[in-house]
């Protein structure tokens, strides 16, 4: 975790030490004015922190308006790098070519006035389109067909939730929107792959109930996430438990006599010693083979011992990198960053997720509720 804390602000500081020459560059500030830049920047960088400190000591109010100043710059100065830096590369590859052909191609390169406005611009357009985008949640369907669903049902219908990350911003307001789509969909079994919750989560007065209120005729299931574990794993699993979810930590049941669920905690157990259960594929051999297996496992990446022994993993965690083009950056580490995937005569499917974390925007990956549409077909495999 340290080393993690530790890339995320060197990394985070260099971003803003690049935003600030920029200014500098394209403004032409003044002492004053450049005091005041560098101030507000320190304190924008140390804000996620100084979130959970405000947290921790019931500095209610100043937490709120910490974390929406904080993570809403944090969209827009990512968004204004990644446009900022094609500047820059253009510029770069304009002086390269002079170089090779001895030419002064300075002209064709924008003012750097310019080259600051237009990302500024922008950025802040992205941010005003994303906030809306995070929350307009989409029903995402995937149909599939299996002979081990009973022909008596016909069908078995699965909701998910994954990355919800209910906390300072995502609140009652966001949650009922989640929780709409998840009524009008009417699954048979409800699931959360993880990220339920997000930071102290001793302030979270009525969300439980409002999760509870969702009765799905084979139960609720869940696992935990990384944030299960940041957020203070006691409190996370009575959070959860208190919605009405069966917690699957390295094991599995069979719910409604139906299906099979399974599910592991997330590897950030391991950082905290808090990791249970045992391989995954001796949790999921242990079903019986003769029904469909669903394995819940917050984090997209499937385990080749374990193939064969489910039907349907269902995962979380990429946020489909929630803001474009973080995408790109997410699909190097999980070449599977959202949708479904076929593993063999396995599925893998991977949410982009319900709600948001940092940043209360998405920019090209929506937020969804997962509906699998698990059909009855003897002809299936």
């Amino acid at each position: 975790m340290s080393l993690f804390l530790i890339s995320f602000f060197l990394i985070y500081g260099s971003i803003h030490l690049y935003t600030y020459l920029k200014i500098r560059t394209a403004m032409a500030t003044g002492p004053l004015a450049s005091l005041l830049l560098i101030l507000f920047m320190a304190v924008m960088v140390l804000a996620p922190i100084s979130v959970r400190v405000a947290e921790r000591y019931n500095f209610d109010l100043a937490a709120h308006v910490l974390s929406w100043a904080g993570y809403i710059w944090m969209g827009v100065l990512f968004l204004f790098f990644s446009a900022a830096i094609l500047f820059d590369l253009y510029r770069f590859l304009l002086w390269m070519g002079g170089w090779v052909t001895q030419k002064d191609l300075s002209y064709l390169a924008p003012s750097y006035r310019l080259s600051f406005y237009i990302p500024l611009v922008f950025s802040i357009v992205v941010c005003l389109y994303g906030y809306f985008e995070a929350l307009n949640v989409r029903v995402e369907r995937v149909v599939l067909r299996s002979p081990k669903i009973p022909q008596s049902l016909g069908k078995v219908t699965v909701a998910q939730i994954s990355d919800v990350h209910l906390g300072l911003i995502i609140r009652q307001g966001r949650l009922a929107r989640i929780l709409e789509k998840v009524r009008e969909s009417n699954p048979d079994v409800l699931v959360s792959t993880g990220d339920l919750v997000d930071g102290q989560i001793n302030h979270l007065e009525g969300l439980a109930e409002m999760l509870k209120e969702i009765q799905p005729k084979f139960g609720k299931y869940a696992v935990t996430g990384n944030h299960e574990y940041y957020a203070g794993l006691e409190q996370a699993l009575a959070f959860t438990e208190k919605a009405g979810f069966t917690i699957l930590r390295g094991e599995g049941c069979t719910a409604g006599d139906v299906i099979n669920i399974a599910g592991v905690d997330d590897p950030a157990g391991l950082g905290f010693g808090r990791l249970q259960g045992g391989p995954e594929k001796e949790i999921l051999s242990s079903l019986p083979p003769d029904k469909f297996t669903l394995f819940l496992k917050h984090r997209p990446l499937a385990d080749r011992d374990s193939l064969g022994f489910f039907d349907l993993q269902a995962s979380g965690h990429t946020h489909s990198g929630q803001i474009f083009p973080f995408t790109l950056f997410i699909w190097m580490v999980y070449p599977e960053e959202s949708g479904l995937t076929r593993l063999g005569h396995t599925f893998l499917y991977v949410s982009r997720g319900t709600g948001t974390w940092g940043p209360p925007i998405r920019f090209l990956a929506p937020p969804e509720v997962t509906l699998y549409e698990i059909h009855h077909d003897r002809t299936s495999r």
